[in-house]
């Protein structure tokens, strides 16, 4: 199945779930499809990736964010992820896809994203990201806390996660503008 058709019925099926709030969980299911498959027959890591822009577009619809980014003429990207595979998944499973904002710092949102069977984790994700303004630039993490509302007093980033994105800014300094390291 094409990820535009994949795409479709997902917009579809967030218009009948409940309204969240950007600090809440999203859960989304999915199954697997035979275009979702590898050579080896189970999902392919890409398709993880691919499937987790779903699940964090799920928590901005149903919260709202979505349109209040919109109107102020926002869109977000992802700056950098780290995902660790610990299952396969094959055709025709039903898995389940939580979202939930982790933190923030002075440049990034972080979000963490856990593929689950059951009680069972395949796979789990940090992904980094900021909000460009269409006109042209970045947004201030402290104008997308503004126009998100007050962070509960419990969100703390992870320690481990303030370290992997200074060793992931660091890997990317050193890669200079070739691409190729000093």
């Amino acid at each position: 199945m094409n990820m535009y058709l994949r795409l479709l019925l997902f917009l579809l099926r967030v218009r009948a779930k409940s309204a969240l709030g950007i600090w809440d969980t999203s859960h989304t299911s999915f199954r697997v499809n035979p275009a979702d498959l590898d050579v080896q027959r189970h999902m392919n890591n890409g398709r993880y990736l691919s499937i987790m822009d779903l699940g964090r577009t799920d928590l901005m619809l149903r919260s709202g964010f979505w349109k209040q980014i919109t109107d102020a003429g926002w869109y977000p990207v992802v700056a950098g992820q780290t995902i660790t595979y610990r299952r396969s998944l094959t055709l025709g499973q039903k898995f389940d896809l939580a979202t939930r904002v982790i933190g923030y710092d002075e440049r990034w949102i972080y979000m963490e994203q856990i593929f689950r069977r059951g009680d069972t984790v395949i796979a789990d994700a940090i992904v980094r990201a900021r909000f460009l303004r269409t006109s042209g630039g970045s947004v201030d993490v402290d104008e997308v806390l503004e126009l998100a509302g007050p962070a509960p007093e419990d969100l703390v980033l992870p320690q481990w996660v303030t370290e992997w994105n200074r060793e992931s800014s660091a890997h990317s300094r050193a890669l200079g503008e070739t691409g190729r390291g000093r």
